[in-house]
């Protein structure tokens, strides 16, 4: 095994799951977002939106909140600083990674 490969068995799980990474990916740039604007982005059923929303706010990378505009129910997602700040580590041990395997392509 390589360090790169040594280095995958660091990810975090709960990221790297297609699905998490890309409702994460899409909450990092913005303060907040829509629940029915992420699904219409992301075109996840709302039962696997929902699913994977729930796993992502029991860890804390995610803020759920429920509330009203004008007489209509809304749900907004926000990234908390713990959800960013594990990001950035994922993404941060991706780059190491992809450093490890063009070094090595290098010398083959």
């Amino acid at each position: 095994m390589t360090s790169g490969s040594l280095e995958l068995l660091k990810l975090n799980r709960l990221i790297h799951d297609p699905g998490r990474l890309l409702i994460l990916t899409f909450l990092y740039p913005v303060a907040k977002l829509d629940y029915l604007e992420l699904k219409k982005r992301i075109r996840f059923s709302a039962g696997n939106l929902s699913s994977h929303l729930a796993k992502l706010e029991k860890a804390g990378y995610v803020l759920i909140q429920k509330g009203f505009k004008g007489k209509y129910p809304i749900t907004v997602c926000s990234m908390t600083k713990r959800g960013r700040e594990a990001l950035a580590l994922y993404a941060e041990m991706l780059k190491q990674i992809t450093k490890v395997t063009e070094s090595s392509s290098e010398t083959e």
